[in-house]
């Protein structure tokens, strides 16, 4: 039997940090807003449990940014990144708008850590949560309450009803029983796809079924697929995505950001055939890391093996699972079901051809570089020659994908050329309307601010005008 809920004026699908900025603005206007999670309340928050910054354009200090980060900066680093293929007019919206979020996510309860030093480089650019993205969640979800946001847990959309150019209603699950709810206006934050490796493996063949996911295993690209069923307009390529390397050693869903490993810079990595495939110096990390997932998924058996020596071992965070260890290189290959001889003869072809390393600097584009080896390694190319020596096993860890629903810079859905009156998108599932391809470090929390905070707004707006 059908169970119907009381009246809201705002529906938000989802629980992460896009839908609790969109919730929690909507409820400053009065609205009466429902959250729609379909996690169990322990593991409430989607992928933003896992985040740890927000990148943010400032004029000057901010918070715990120093100096200045300007929008032509932040923009030609996003343009670097995505090889051009994004929306300039959203991107712009995105990054002026972030100047104004840092504070206001300070008011609805965030802290941050003081400004960062060291490998990372990001003290100018990227304001990181004191306790991580879990603390950012919880300290949302409790001014939400204190707002008057009422959420339901474990709370699993299945279909929204289009009227002509409206959502007529919403149904999901709770609890066994098939419930539905009729809003006056609907924001739909529940991410990517990610989750479901069947569509994963429809987009990229049969090598998506080894790939890892980072994040939440609620992600599964339901509401995606009933809106983009029904002709809601879409955005991105389905085989696009925010994909990292990550510790071969992760589990299958929700290893979160501490699988992620950051050493690439400071070693060779090579392919099960001991093989070098890029470049591994071509920038600094934060800027180059969400390459390296797809680059991984390239190889055969989609796995690559990062090898380091003990000069390196201390110059990155280290993952949650300790490095493979050994005293050889031929010993090392063992472990690791690599060709001894050949990581051999890779190593020393990569050693012959590192230069003067005087210059090495482990925090910045030092211009320590290979001659004549292809690929070259264009920045802190070091001899890997001091045992002993560690390796770690990558695989490719998705994020979020990309393909997603088309918004506006109201941040309002579309059906057939029309305006859909009362759905917004935030977060993830629209965030392929700015992300082409690649990623820039805490891009995606400054996605998820901005047009969560417009989504709410707007959706108030309109319940309030019906």
């Amino acid at each position: 039997m059908l169970k119907r809920n009381e009246q809201y004026d705002v529906v938000v699908i989802g629980g992460g940090n896009a839908a609790l900025c969109a919730a929690m603005t909507a409820a400053r206007t009065g609205a009466r807003v429902l959250i729609l999670e379909s996690a169990p309340k322990a593991y409430r928050g989607g992928n933003s449990r896992h985040t740890r910054n927000f990148r943010c354009m400032h004029g000057g200090p901010l918070g715990p940014l120093v100096e200045s980060y300007s929008e032509e900066e932040y923009f030609a680093d996003l343009m670097k990144v995505t090889g051009g293929k994004t929306d300039e007019h959203l991107a712009r919206l995105a990054i002026r708008s972030s100047e104004e979020c840092l504070p206001w996510m300070i008011e609805h309860g965030v802290r941050f850590q003081p400004s960062l030093s060291g490998t990372l480089s990001l003290a100018r650019t990227n304001a990181f949560f004191l306790g991580g993205g879990k603390s950012l969640v919880n300290a949302y979800y409790r001014t939400a309450a204190r707002l008057g946001v009422e959420v339901q847990y474990e709370a699993e959309v299945t279909h929204l009803e289009l009227d002509g150019n409206r959502v007529a209603h919403i149904d999901y699950r709770k609890d066994g029983q098939a419930r539905r709810v009729t809003p006056s206006s609907v924001v739909v934050a529940s991410g990517g796809f990610q989750a479901d490796t069947d569509w994963l493996a429809r987009a990229w063949g049969p090598a998506a079924k080894n790939f890892l996911i980072r994040g939440t295993p609620y992600n599964r690209g339901l509401v995606l697929a009933d809106l983009l069923e029904q002709g809601v307009e879409q955005v991105g390529d389905p085989t696009q995505c925010h994909a990292v390397a990550i510790d071969g050693r992760a589990p299958k869903f929700d290893g979160g950001i501490v699988t992620r490993l950051d050493c690439v810079p400071f070693s060779i990595v090579v392919n099960k055939d001991a093989e070098r495939f890029y470049d591994e110096g071509e920038d600094v990390w934060p800027k180059r890391y969400a390459i390296w997932g797809r680059l991984v998924a390239a190889q055969p058996d989609q796995v690559g093996y990062v090898i380091i020596d003990a000069k390196s071992l201390n110059l990155f965070m280290p993952s949650v699972f300790p490095p493979i260890a050994a005293n050889t290189l031929e010993e090392l290959a063992d472990k690791m079901g690599l060709p001894p001889a050949k990581l051999r003869a890779t190593v020393e072809g990569f050693n012959a051809a590192c230069g003067d390393t005087s210059a090495f600097h482990p925090t910045e584009l030092d211009g320590v570089t290979t001659q004549g080896l292809t690929p070259p390694k264009t920045n802190w190319a070091r001899p890997i020659s001091e045992p002993p020596f560690y390796g770690y096993s990558l695989r490719t860890g998705v994020t979020f994908t990309y393909l997603g629903l088309k918004v506006d810079e109201k941040a309002q859905c579309s059906i057939h050329d029309t305006k859909i009156n009362n759905l917004w998108a935030a977060g993830e599932t629209m965030a392929g309307s700015i992300l082409g391809q690649g990623y820039l470090a805490g891009f995606g929390m400054t996605i998820g601010t901005v047009f969560g905070r417009i989504a709410g707004k707007e959706a108030a707006a309109h319940a309030y005008a019906t």
